[in-house]
């Protein structure tokens, strides 16, 4: 009965009067009582009321709710990684060490690496766990190993079982429910889509049962069921698409979705909701199911502070009223989160520093000599006191000196703490398996029947077809287009019966029919790929098996090969002039129909497969080559050697060749005598099939059309066969690790846990001019200057409004007008020397302030004015002198940290900057920015490998700074991190300010000390108003004294946290229950007008000032450009190893399946049919290679476009220099990889080997290049 307490507490009556009716018996087709009922019951109760009810419900009968324990002990994770220079990988490297190898020589060894270390505890039911660390903790592998989800590789040892129950005596993954940080999501559904197909799927649980015994008992003790509560209850255990409905709509209520639950989820390609909602909608995927036991990993990331604190507090519910078993990380939860919570572990390094209440976590370390200040958050003190560089600040023993105190310390000692005491014994006493509940562990691998399961993935399937209806019109359109041009260029007048000559047009009409068909299937290999992460995140959480997923797409597939085969054959049909029979039109119908099933289905195959776009693209081009050029058409079966035959056989494409030619040249008119004597054959038209090695009898096409939905339907087999046993591919990349005699290491690491030691960077203190608020201890750090000067420059706006169209979908829910206002009568300043910080919660606007301030706002009517240090702002100059830190991080991932920097020093400071000059810079923002450590590591790409998120913050930053601008951007720079990273990252932002620049941040849940960080605060509400602006104070005092000034509002409580409290206070909520309009008082406060006055101050020019006037647009000449991109793009290819070694090895496959067919062709050319064979396999080779590349360059386009648009955006070159570096740096490895071909494919063929006509073959294989300019453009 998972959920059903809670759920009373949802505003039902909406879905209860359209919901489906149900009896007082558990069928439903008895007599319908309906829910007129339960919406009339008293929903205004309190929710203590309803908990009564239920609870004195299942206590009149006896039955308790299933509680679950989780114990793990002497748990251990370890895995072997490469250390030294081998876990950078490059191409030429990778080619050494596999030589090497082969002949006995492993020039580098692994070394193990333990990711948790004898960990023990226990999960208890009825208490709401926190987990707690800084990076690499070992956290999200805990997590992973207590739900049953560690990756196999990993070596693990030690137990873990549920209520005395091993791993292996029920289903874990079931019982248990991983939320993961990582959102994937079909962007095309919408929320409440998502989240009701999970509801379908995830099934009831053991509710039914529940209910069943309850009016079992009830039965048995003669009492009477309340009807309310009756009816209610069998909503919610009955299986069924319009009752899950009401689980569904209340999840989506408590989790804040309910604005957004008609809206689509959204991707990289589809506008969708936010990232915090994106966050929310992760973790009700798996709320919606029947889990008792829930391991949540980071799931506050990008959620203002109110909206984590709402979450959690729902969560709390559910632990204590319905006794979940609930573990949580969290990143920064703020004091008031943390209170809700009743347990904390704390990890570090892979061991548990402590484990056990809230309440005594603080004792445990001043018994340790560590004390938590005042208004220090206690979860962000916990995450620092077990760093090195931090913790010597709360050492508060003055009477001992201080000394490190390492994690092996702290873990030992916890063991001797009457909590570690209490904890050692409960671990020890075994669980009691008699009081286990036998529904409680799930034993079921999945949660509804079969068919439900089918029905559920049909109907997604057909969501997703139709909402991706625009892709499939394209390729109806484009294979339109194609049949016209077969109609023009095979035109009916042109094709002559009766002869050779003719025929051979008909056998290449019908060829190019084949590969038009072919490659329309392609664009599955895209779908597939693209389709496949939500796949494995719903298949390892045992939504659906694979079967279920597969085929919906192959059956909801047939229409459309229905419809493209359709419209080929009928174009093309009579206009090219194919026999007129009508039976035999029919059957060309047929056979271009299996065809194109045929083809979907391999795609589909191969991108189970190969799992990535690279892989996927190279590999679906290379096997179109092997059964083209098997098929018949390219070489005659006759022309090639007897061993190679069965190649022919093999492939699908010989089978469709001869349906269609059989279906042609058997039909009567191709029935006159044969007059072509060295042909051994009755008419003409067997003489066609004989010369190209075809069949010659009729029933070979049933069998040919046989043979073809025999491969569909063994490509399909094979694709659920994939998509079973095939898991992600997870790149691997260098991480640096500082160790503790400084020595850098390079540790090659899954993506799910980074290793980060303390980089043995220097504390600087961070402190606010206004309120001395303090992050790290230390000395402090006085105002410095740099090696290359800047122009301190203020910004003022004054009655800025922003409004764009009201977007369609927003009015199909009614929202009216033609515009909407996302800013209101914005005004406010930034000025040097000043941390500014703009705060809201979600959707108030503070980014889209930002991006109109900034220039990043291309779409929409910006109204007001914007002046730079008094001068009206100007894009173009504006560009040059400010900087822009998006919250995504958008970096090229095969360039070290080094690198980037120094590509982006080159591209944006001046020509007139030296080289020597431009180092000493770049050397000086690393050590600003704390970067020395990582200075060699490669950045990699965000969630999969590199950097870790505190890294890259830090690193964005730093490629602004090195354009040395005077005013910085940065959103939400603390996004994601926890409160030890975040310190990092806010550190580095507030030494930036020393230097004198002016830096406005975005927001969303600091903890107290980085919110008393800044100096000054623009507050925004929902509607984009501003509701204060101005300074902080000491200990946000200026802040406070405002708002409780203001009639109504609640005063803040002692060591509540100021940035949570005013967004409270500050709500839509808090507007409507005081009956206020904070941003109306703001405007009419003293406050306003003397930001007025400052605002008019800056606005106008000071005396002796001179307009900024920059006399090129970017700060390189043309040539400067291309340089610097070259130099970039050469870093990025040497090291993509994955992208080099796939198409160097397709280059040698493909040369040898060429070589093979047309092995020693070259030299017997006696007839016209030897030469066209090596025209056409000169043609293939040239076609084929091209295609090759053009399709495995497009994933890497795509990846660097997003950092192309960023570069671009902030004027660091033309569009020009950037295309030109691609195309010249591919012709290069173009220019080699068609040296390889060309050097095996000559010899093989047979042709004369001279230099003059080897360099001729070579000449006609370099227009590769061209092709590949098309895969540039299609990205």
């Amino acid at each position: 009965m998972l959920k059903l307490l809670l759920i009373l507490r949802a505003e039902l009556e909406p879905q209860l009067h359209s919901a489906l009716e149900l009896s007082h018996s558990l069928q439903p087709t008895s007599s319908p009582h309906s829910f007129a009922t339960l919406a009339a019951y008293k929903l205004n109760r309190t929710l203590s009321q309803n908990i009564t009810t239920i609870i004195s419900l299942l206590k009149g009968v006896g039955i308790e709710i299933p509680k679950i324990e989780v114990r793990y002990q002497d748990l251990s994770v370890e895995t072997d990684v490469y250390v030294g220079h081998r876990a950078l990988l490059f191409l030429f490297h990778t080619i050494v060490e596999s030589a090497l190898r082969l002949i006995g020589i492993t020039p580098y060894s692994k070394r193990n690496v333990k990711i948790l270390e004898s960990v023990s505890g226990i999960i208890k039911p009825s208490r709401l766990t926190l987990l707690l660390g800084p990076p690499g903790a070992g956290k999200t592998t805990l997590l992973l190993a207590l739900a049953g989800k560690l990756d196999r590789t990993l070596k693990v040892s030690g137990n873990v079982s549920y209520c005395g129950h091993q791993l292996s005596e029920f289903i874990p993954q079931r019982t248990s429910a991983y939320i993961s940080p990582h959102d994937l999501h079909s962007g095309e559904m919408t929320v409440k889509e998502t989240l009701d197909f999970s509801r379908r799927c995830l099934g009831i649980g053991p509710r039914y049962h529940l209910l069943t015994d309850i009016l079992h008992k009830e039965k048995q003790a003669g009492i009477k069921p309340d009807p309310d509560i009756d009816a209610f209850m069998k909503a919610t255990a009955i299986l069924g698409q319009e009752t899950s409905l009401i689980t569904t709509n209340y999840i989506i209520k408590i989790l804040g979705l309910d604005t957004c639950a008609d809206s689509k989820v959204g991707d990289q390609m589809i506008r969708g909701i936010s990232g915090g909602e994106k966050k929310r909608v992760t973790t009700g995927e798996m709320l919606v199911g029947p889990a008792k036991v829930l391991f949540m990993d980071e799931i506050s990331n990008g959620l203002d502070s109110s909206t984590t604190y709402h979450i959690i507090k729902v969560l709390g519910e559910m632990v204590h009223i319905m006794d979940f078993t609930m573990l949580i990380s969290l990143l920064q939860p703020d004091p008031e989160t943390y209170k809700l919570f009743d347990d904390v572990i704390l990890m570090c390094e892979g061991q548990i520093v402590y484990q056990g209440p809230c309440q005594n976590v603080l004792e445990f370390f001043e018994c340790m000599g560590f004390k938590c200040p005042e208004r220090k958050g206690v979860a962000d003190f916990l995450q620092e006191v077990t760093s090195r560089k931090d913790q010597e600040q709360y050492w508060f023993k003055s009477e001992q000196p201080y000394r490190y105190i390492s994690i092996p310390e702290f873990s030992r000692a916890f063991k001797s703490f009457h909590i570690g005491q209490r904890l050692e014994m409960d671990i020890c006493t075994p669980y009691d398996i008699s009081k286990t509940n036998t529904d409680s562990l799930v034993k079921d691998k999945y949660g509804v029947s079969n068919l439900e399961l089918l029905k559920a993935c049909f109907y997604k399937e057909w969501l997703l077809t139709k909402r991706n209806s625009l892709l499939y019109i394209f390729k109806t359109f484009q294979l339109t287009f194609m049949s016209l041009v077969a109609m023009a260029v095979f035109f009916r007048t042109e094709m002559h019966v009766g002869s050779l000559k003719g025929g051979g047009k008909f056998f290449g009409s019908l060829f190019f029919g084949l590969l038009i068909l072919m490659f329309n299937g392609m664009a599955e290999l895209v779908l597939t790929v693209m389709r496949l992460p939500v796949f494995y995140k719903h298949r390892d959480s045992l939504l659906y098996p694979a079967w279920a997923f597969a085929i919906p797409i192959w059956v909801l597939k047939v229409p459309l090969s229905i419809m493209e085969s359709g419209i080929w054959v009928i174009l093309t049909y009579y206009t090219i002039g194919y026999a007129p029979d009508p039976s035999r039109f029919f059957r060309q119908f047929l056979t271009f129909f299996a065809v194109h099933q045929m083809a979907l289905s391999l795609f589909r195959f191969v991108a189970a497969v190969a799992r990535t776009d690279v892989l996927a693209n190279t590999l679906g081009v290379f096997t179109c080559l092997v059964i083209l050029v098997l098929g018949g058409f390219v070489v005659s079966k006759n022309d090639t050697a007897p061993w190679v035959s069965w190649g022919f056989y093999a492939s699908p494409m010989m089978y469709a060749q001869n349906a269609l030619v059989l279906n042609e040249f058997l039909d009567k008119r191709w029935s006159a005598p044969n007059k072509y004597p060295q042909i051994h054959a009755s008419t003409i038209g067997e003489a066609l099939l004989k010369s190209r090695g075809f069949f010659t009898k009729d029933y070979w096409f049933y069998v040919c059309i046989g043979v073809l939905i025999g491969f569909s339907i063994l490509f399909n087999i094979l694709f659920i066969i994939a998509l079973t046993f095939l898991h992600p591919l997870t790149d691997t990349r260098a991480v640096i690790i500082a160790e503790s005699d400084d020595k850098n290491v390079y540790s090659e690491l899954n993506q799910s846990e980074r290793y980060e030691d303390d980089l043995g960077m220097m504390r600087v203190e961070i402190t606010s001019e206004n309120n001395g608020s303090t992050i790290c201890g230390g000395d402090h750090m006085e105002h410095r200057g740099m090696v290359l000067p800047f122009q301190p420059l203020s910004l003022a706006f004054n009655h800025v409004n922003y409004s764009i169209d009201v977007p369609a979908e927003m009015k199909g829910r009614g929202v009216e007008g033609n515009r909407l206002q996302l800013l209101k009568d914005v005004s406010g300043a930034f000025r040097p020397r000043i941390l500014t910080a703009l705060a809201g919660v979600s959707g108030a606007g503070k980014t889209t302030l930002m991006d109109v301030l900034a220039g990043r706002k291309t779409a929409g009517r910006i109204q007001g004015s914007i002046s730079i240090s008094g001068y009206p702002k100007n894009q173009a100059t504006f560009a040059r002198v400010s900087g822009y830190c998006e919250q995504n991080d958008i970096h090229s991932p095969n360039v070290t940290v080094h690198e980037s920097l120094l590509y982006s020093a080159w591209l944006r400071l001046s020509s007139d900057v030296t080289k020597r000059t431009r180092k000493m810079f770049v050397d000086e923002l690393m050590e600003l920015m704390e970067l020395n450590p990582i200075r060699d590591a490669l950045v990699g790409l965000p969630g999969v490998d590199g950097l870790s998120i505190e890294q890259r913050k830090r690193l964005t930053i730093a490629v602004e700074l090195v354009a040395n601008p005077s005013i910085i951007f940065l959103d939400e720079p603390t996004s994601g991190l926890d409160a030890r990273a975040a310190a990092i990252v806010m550190r580095t932002v507030r030494n930036t300010v020393d230097t004198g620049r002016t830096v406005v941040c975005t927001i969303h849940q600091p903890s107290i000390d980085i919110f008393e960080s800044f100096d000054e605060l623009i507050l925004m509400k929902m509607g984009g108003q501003i509701v204060y602006a101005g300074t902080l104070g000491q200990h946000s005092h200026n802040l406070v004294e405002y708002f409780e000034a203001i009639s109504g509002v609640p005063r803040i409580r002692n060591g509540y946290n100021p940035a949570t409290w005013v967004l409270e206070v500050t709500s839509s909520a808090s507007e409507n229950q005081l009956n206020t309009d904070f941003a109306e008082i703001y405007s009419n406060s003293p406050l306003y007008q003397r930001n007025q006055e400052l605002i008019r101050e800056i606005s106008t020019p000071s005396s002796g000032s001179m307009d900024l006037v920059f006399l090129t647009q970017y700060a390189q000449p043309f040539l400067v450009q291309c340089k610097a991109c070259l130099w970039k793009q050469h870093w990025s290819y040497w090291r993509n190893l994955q992208y080099n070694a796939t198409r160097f090895a397709i280059t040698v496959l493909t040369a040898a399946i060429f070589g093979v067919v047309f092995f020693r062709k070259g030299e017997k050319i006696v007839k016209l049919e030897d030469l066209l064979s090596m025209l056409g396999a000169f043609h293939s080779a040239v076609v084929f290679l091209g295609a090759v590349n053009q399709n495995a360059v497009q994933p890497l386009v795509a990846v660097e476009r997003t950092v192309f648009y960023r570069e671009r955006a902030a004027g660091m070159y033309s569009s020009l220099p950037y295309a030109l570096a691609q195309v010249i740096i591919e012709s290069i490895y173009i220019a080699f990889q068609t040296c390889i071909y060309a050097c095996l494919l000559y010899p093989m063929i047979g042709f004369h080997w001279t230099a003059a006509k080897f360099l001729c073959c070579y000449s006609l294989l370099l227009p590769l290049p061209l092709e590949l300019v098309l895969g540039f453009y299609y990205s």
